[in-house]
């Protein structure tokens, strides 16, 4: 991965602070969140990063850690579907808990000022215009509404607009594809996952596994490529080879929910991934294009990197 380095440069110490709790009496539980941030460096980007059912900000070190270590304010809330949480199905809240995921990154949002403030030293070094939205799975749908994205009822006809103009860049990693084929298992429990992404215009991103055979879909792996064919925001589609949906160990290092541990498909995806926020976010507008021409010549045999 030297070549891939050489495009996203030396990474630095970083500095992480949790939980810094939001107030939030309509939501029922307050809002926790994860800070990381390099110690230092300024006109820092964020990225907000939108976890997987069931995770919280305690989760994917390999990716927060590394974006962090390479000039990134990561903020990483934990929704309401966490495990660390209570909420069940009988809470009264369930049915609306997709769209509690997106008011907790908007909340995020409003409240970068005392975020950073919770942070000792990084009050002043971060560039607050400078924002991308980012997540895993469930979190992927929950990033992507603010990026322009749908999500349809049971008549097929599209809710609330949840694009957020402050967000100007995505990272989608094993984003559900539409619920025109969505298993009777998840057309009953998830009936929120009906993503459209006809006006998903914000550049993003779109990282996924060509063995991910996902039990939500009566679909293949390629269910989750549907944000790369059917969104003009979409540009680029990263295709892990061999990997499932925790792309080879995203979620943390040795995790029981990572059934295909593989510490070169994660370097592939922290470096491309870091290049493209660097030239998205305006950093350096060469980084993207070179860790792509990298990667071209190193990457071959780990994943394979698509544009349109």
């Amino acid at each position: 991965m030297s070549n891939l380095d050489a495009a996203i440069g030396t990474a630095t110490p970083i500095v992480s602070v949790k939980p810094v709790v939001l107030a939030a009496p309509e939501r029922g539980d307050d809002l926790q969140v994860r800070v990381s941030a390099p110690v230092s460096g300024t006109a820092l980007p964020v990225v907000v990063f939108s976890h997987g059912f069931g995770g919280s900000l305690d989760l994917y070190a390999p990716l927060a850690d590394f974006w962090a270590g390479h000039g990134f304010v990561v903020i990483q809330p934990t929704h309401l579907d966490s495990r660390t949480l209570t909420v069940t199905p009988d809470d009264p809240r369930y049915p609306d808990i997709w769209r509690v995921r997106i008011d907790d990154l908007t909340r995020v949002l409003d409240r970068l000022d005392a975020l950073i403030a919770a942070v000792p030293g990084l009050a002043g070094r971060v560039d607050v215009n400078r924002v991308a939205v980012a997540g895993h799975s469930w979190g992927a749908q929950s990033a992507s509404t603010l990026l322009g994205a749908g999500v349809l009822d049971a008549a097929g006809v599209p809710g609330e607009d949840f694009a957020d103009k402050r967000v100007t860049a995505g990272v989608l990693l094993s984003i559900t594809g539409t619920g025109d084929s969505l298993s009777p298992f998840a057309a009953e429990h998830f009936p929120f996952m009906r993503p459209e992404f006809a006006d998903l215009t914000t550049p993003a991103l779109i990282v996924t596994g060509d063995h991910d055979d996902s039990q939500l879909s009566t679909r293949g792996p390629d269910w989750f490529t549907d944000a790369y064919h059917l969104s003009p925001g979409a540009h680029h589609l990263l295709t892990l080879f061999g990997g499932e949906h925790s792309l080879g160990g995203i979620v943390g290092h040795s995790v029981t929910e990572t059934t295909d541990e593989n510490p070169e498909r994660v370097a592939l995806i922290q470096r491309l991934t870091t290049a493209y926020l660097r030239t998205a976010l305006g950093v350096d507008e060469a980084s993207f294009a070179a860790a792509r021409e990298a990667a071209a010549r190193s990457a071959g045999e780990v994943g394979r990197l698509d544009s349109k």
